[in-house]
């Protein structure tokens, strides 16, 4: 351990991993050490089953669910936009030919108590229960403008402000309020309603985000990892280690060195890796972050699939605040066998949300009564961290705590931004050379 590094990540989860791999191939010499004998940290899959119930402090069952090695449980499951930021990350990073993805069947919404799948392109809000037939012409009309809109084009503008706020947008369109709740939520995954109020070019550009997604595979946006997540953060690892990055598990992390006011090193007790900076997740540095919140998340095991799904093997549904009188959505998404993360003949459901209230088990309700019948339940409350400051003067970059949302925009977001603090420069996948290859099936 005691060698110079350019960078030294602390902690294995997702975030980490990524930022790790990106910053080996930028060219950065990196140390990676977490305290834990595992890959991934807080967004750990966990396998054989047992492993779940010792995690939740339960009694194991051994084989009541089938073979316990068939299940692999990811603590935070999320599902990748097919054409989001972290596929094309993948991609470009060449992280793909460690992985092997599978469409997610069906994108839903909570309406007044039942669920309705998300209408994505005309020929669907043309067909779907959602709406009356004029609101559907009107959707269709929006549709339509999202999918031309060139903010520096002002032909393709259709009368439309580009300084207009969403609100504005959706009401130029004449969409009424429920089109507006499942648009801002289900297409354009806003996770509350602060966005109405914002210019209208983050809606666009969300919303196309749905849509190209679609376009690639077809039955949903969403794609997920054969065998769950965990295979993730060790795809971003191998690529780090290809390019010269150094991998520590097990290792415990006793204090970060200062002087000046910035990072010199890190120490185990015994040996110190000296470096310029240091990366980490809020648990290894929790008096550089603030608690902002909580999220609240179940992770069920059903032996049927969600009703009014289509028998769907793997779905997401959302249910927007408005729906059920609170300020943030609840997300539901469900993987079955066909992603190889349960033994036959049972279904992996997580419900999430933010905590808005003393009883956030109940805040989960709504998403718990669409499973029907729950076999076994694991219910956690994890606080929510973020940097007391963008690290740039002390050199120590923090990621957030990952939030209640079940898709990886917003983590993308935040390993993006962390990136460009870090190194000073967006993130530019064409310096790495690797391949275009496709993902999914």
């Amino acid at each position: 351990m005691d060698d110079t590094y350019d960078v030294i990540v602390m902690g294995t989860g997702l975030k980490e991993c990524i930022l790790s791999g990106m910053l080996s191939v930028s060219g950065k010499k990196v140390l990676h050490v977490d305290r834990n004998a595992y890959y991934g940290g807080e967004s750990a899959s966990l396998t054989p089953l047992d492993q779940v119930y010792q995690h939740f402090g339960k009694t194991p069952v051994g084989d009541k669910y089938g073979r316990g090695r068939d299940w692999n449980v990811d603590l935070i499951p999320k599902f990748l936009m097919a054409n989001g930021q972290l596929v094309k990350l993948l991609i470009h990073t060449g992280v793909t030919r460690y992985l092997e993805f599978k469409s997610v069947d069906g994108s839903y919404v909570y309406k007044g108590g039942k669920i309705y799948k998300v209408p994505a392109d005309e020929k669907e809000a043309l067909a779907s229960s959602l709406m009356g037939i004029f609101e559907k012409r009107r959707f269709k009309n929006f549709l339509q403008f999202v999918q031309d809109y060139d903010v520096n084009d002002p032909k393709t503008w259709k009368g439309v402000d580009p300084n207009m706020n969403a609100k504005q947008l959706y009401e130029k369109f004449g969409l009424d309020a429920n089109t507006q709740d499942f648009t801002g939520h289900a297409l354009a995954l806003f996770r509350n309603d602060k966005y109405m109020i914002e210019n209208c070019a983050q809606l666009v550009k969300k919303c196309r985000l749905y849509s190209d997604s679609l376009a690639r595979y077809g039955k949903s946006p969403y794609l997920y990892p054969l065998y769950g997540l965990g295979e993730l953060p060790q795809g971003f690892a191998r690529l780090s280690a290809i390019y010269g990055g150094t991998y520590m598990l097990d290792k415990p992390v006793e204090k970060i060195i200062m002087e000046d006011g910035h990072v010199v090193g890190v120490s185990d007790g015994k040996d110190i890796a000296k470096c310029s900076m240091v990366v980490c997740d809020p648990t290894y540095a929790p008096e550089r972050c603030k608690k902002v919140g909580q999220v609240v998340r179940a992770i069920c095991i059903l032996n049927h699939p969600i009703e009014n799904t289509k028998d769907g093997q793997s779905v997401q549904i959302i249910i927007p605040q408005n729906q059920v009188n609170r300020n943030d959505d609840i997300y539901v998404c469900m993987v079955s066998a066909a992603h190889n993360v349960c033994a036959k003949n049972f279904y992996l459901a997580i419900v999430a949300t933010t905590v808005e209230t003393n009883n956030p088990e109940a805040e989960l309700q709504p998403g718990l009564d669409l499973l029907g019948q729950i076999e076994e339940k694991f219910v956690s409350v994890v606080d929510i961290f973020e940097p007391i400051d963008d690290g740039k003067e002390s050199k120590i970059f923090i990621s957030k705590s990952y939030d209640a949302t079940t898709h990886f925009e917003t983590t993308c977001d935040d390993v993006l931004d962390l990136f460009e603090r870090c190194t000073g420069e967006k993130f530019d996948p064409s310096k790495v050379k690797h391949t275009e290859e496709t993902v999914g099936e």
